[in-house]
């Protein structure tokens, strides 16, 4: 898979706060996996009775200094679901364009409505996070696609590893529009530290459970 990196424009400075992130990614990261271990069985099998295809959907995201790295999710919508965007796009509801989004996307499956509104199926991406393709919190990692868009100023988001949970996550999710996502992430940058993420974890959970954005 092609890994791409531009020194030009993303920077990241490794040091101490730097290697404590890292730390506590890797043991909170696990101790979900074997909390939620037979929560997430429970839910491959739902999303395999559910629909046919694969219970586990993989797509190429953008890093850390626009590295390419393979993301996981549980699969929530159609096997074609890829190719009907492109007759979709002229339905876009995302204000700025740079990113999809459909609030009745008919791609989505039966249960893959429910698993997207409490972000169920974001749940394999501890894995991700265990490796270190992303951490529990940072700006979330955009497409390829999505990517090519961006200005200068957007492009500042890609500074750090992706997470888990965001800062907009926690202020209306979806319905933020673009703009207003890269902003917060950039002051997320501007001023991240380890209390600043364990306050953006806590404020996560009340706002998976409302479902509020979601879609």
């Amino acid at each position: 898979m092609k890994r791409t990196f531009h020194m030009h424009v993303w920077y990241f400075t490794v040091g101490t706060s730097y290697r404590l992130k890292r730390f506590f990614d890797i043991v909170l990261s696990l101790a979900a996996l074997a909390a939620l271990s037979p929560f997430l069985l429970a839910v491959a099998v739902w999303v395999k009775l559910d629909s046919s295809g694969p219970v586990i959907y993989r797509q190429v995201r953008v890093g850390r200094f626009g590295r390419h790295f393979r993301f996981y999710k549980f699969r929530t919508m159609r096997i074609d679901a890829d190719r009907i965007k492109q007759r979709l796009m002229a339905e876009n509801q995302s204000a700025d364009g740079v990113i999809f989004k459909m609030k009745r996307d008919p791609r989505v499956t039966r249960i893959g409505r429910y698993l997207r509104k409490f972000s169920i199926d974001e749940l394999p991406q501890l894995f991700n996070v265990l490796i270190g393709d992303m951490s529990q919190v940072g700006p979330r990692p955009p497409l390829p696609d999505e990517v090519r868009l961006y200005t200068l100023e957007d492009r500042k988001r890609l500074n750090v590893v992706p997470g888990l949970t965001c800062i907009w996550q926690i202020s209306g999710r979806s319905d933020i529009p673009f703009s207003k996502q890269v902003q917060l992430d950039k002051e997320y940058i501007a001023s991240r530290g380890f209390w600043q993420d364990c306050r953006i974890l806590v404020k996560t959970v009340p706002a998976i459970l409302t479902g509020r954005g979601a879609y």
